[in-house]
């Protein structure tokens, strides 16, 4: 049975027999996914078949080639599962707003099911295929541990404010979710999801491999990587996070980006783990606190990758700073190149372009910089966010939004002794970064661009 609380009803019609269908997007996978199993016990109450259709937006946000590799390579896994489970996989290309209502259409579908997103143009979409399908359309829940509607009502100021309220809830949500079975009534076109797959695959093969240090995509690549760090990592997780040379952290965050493991099944196996309470409550505040703070942050601010989307007291401090004189102006592409006189920023853009990936506390002074560097906040955030979204292969996403506002924009952080260009949205410099560890044995690590 699906939790009413991570239910919310985006678009009614009349009640009328035929298939029933599951827009996947933000959860790419078949197990431990809500949208799937609520869209599968309809199904089964109504004894009608099930689909799950997919719609890829080429060049969403300027995402990378490579980042498009990862996503189409654990689709094709979960193809491949949902069709044992005799479920067709519908692939479609396009804009959603678009495809979706034309293939609903098509197929008399009598019931629509898609994930929950707190982005804009995801929000669009969703609203532009209620108002065009005719039939009811269901949003779930299933990226966050705690519904992300049902955690806050509105706009949480910090941390501090949200963290209490999680606690709470916590304990009632972390358990198992229910399993999606072989579905026993059969799609109309047999050979639909067999033609969806060819597509995928003739897709996946004209982009290069993703880089070989992430490893793999898919769910089971993220299941391996889950059980490794509960093994070796998780144990330390809580002394080690913050250093970029310790390898630290549990490697999971592009799998969870593309939802190609649940984040109430990782939640579920850390708390269960033999080790110190310390190490899991540190984890735990990273995976649910503040990532489903970020959440909670785009879905309640519209703003969330602009400067209007700051706090009143950040863009204050920020404007009476405009006409400071900046140490050093880069361009974009002085940027982009990592061609700037900070060696360890040079090495952090490096390791995002090359592999894909930065590491947390990187990703805070990376963007700091940036905000040292640019002519104004706004230009400072627009370079930031493109540049994130654009390498990071788990750009584009709210965890990403937020901790560019958090750098950039005091959100969810408080005011400082006010300082040049900053004013007072927190300071961060590579003699703090010192401090903490060995910056040039980082910067070793991470190869020059060819």
């Amino acid at each position: 049975m699906v939790e009413s609380e991570r239910l919310k009803v985006l678009g009614k019609g009349p009640r009328r027999e035929g298939p029933v269908a599951y827009w996947m997007s933000r959860d790419q996978r078949v197990d431990d996914n809500w949208s799937l199993a609520a869209a599968q016990e309809m199904a089964l109450a109504r004894k009608a078949p099930l689909a799950v259709l997919f719609c890829l937006v080429p060049a969403y946000k300027g995402a990378s080639r490579e980042s498009f590799a990862f996503m189409l390579g654990g689709l094709i896994e979960t193809a491949r599962e949902l069709a044992r489970r005799k479920i067709p996989l519908v692939f479609l290309r396009g804009d959603p707003a678009v495809e979706i209502p034309r293939w609903v259409g098509e197929g008399a579908v009598s019931v629509l099911f898609c994930d929950f997103d707190p982005l804009r143009e995801k929000k669009r979409w969703q609203e532009a295929v209620a108002s065009k399908i005719g039939i009811p359309l269901f949003e779930i829940d299933g990226h966050n541990v705690v519904p992300c509607r049902f955690a806050s009502p509105k706009q949480e100021y910090a941390a501090y404010t949200f963290r209490p309220k999680m606690k709470r809830l916590l304990p009632r949500f972390l358990k198992e979710i229910p399993s999606v079975e072989r579905h026993p009534f059969r799609w109309p076109d047999e050979k639909e999801g067999e033609r969806s797959l060819k597509v995928l695959a003739e897709s996946l093969a004209l982009l290069p491999a993703p880089q070989a240090a992430l490893g793999p995509p898919g769910a089971l690549a993220a299941r391996s990587r889950l059980a490794r760090f509960l093994d070796e990592g998780l144990a330390r997780y809580d002394e080690r996070r913050n250093d970029p040379n310790g390898e630290g952290q549990s490697g999971l965050s592009p799998y969870l980006h593309f939802g190609q493991i649940s984040a109430q099944r990782v939640a579920f196996e850390v708390s269960r783990a033999d080790v110190a309470d310390e190490a899991k409550e540190a984890f735990l505040e990273e995976l649910v606190v503040r990532r489903e703070l970020a959440d909670n942050f785009c879905l309640h601010n519209d703003a969330y990758d602009r400067f209007e989307g700051f706090p009143d007291w950040a863009r204050k401090t920020l404007d009476d700073h405009r006409g400071d004189e900046r140490p050093f102006l880069y361009d974009l592409p002085a940027l982009e190149a990592a061609r700037t006189g900070d060696p360890l920023w040079n090495a952090a853009q490096r390791q995002m372009v090359l592999r894909g990936r930065m590491q947390g506390w990187l990703r805070m002074y990376w963007a700091k910089k940036i905000l040292e560097w640019s002519p104004s906040p706004e230009e400072a955030l627009e370079r930031a966010v493109g540049l994130n979204d654009r390498y990071e292969l788990d750009g584009r996403d709210p965890n990403g939004y937020a901790g560019i506002a958090w750098s950039l924009g005091g959100v969810h952080d408080r005011a400082w002794p006010e300082r040049p260009v900053f004013g007072k949205v927190r300071y961060m410099n590579l003699a703090g970064a010192r401090r903490k560890f060995d910056v040039d044995a980082f910067c070793r690590s991470i190869p020059p661009f060819e």
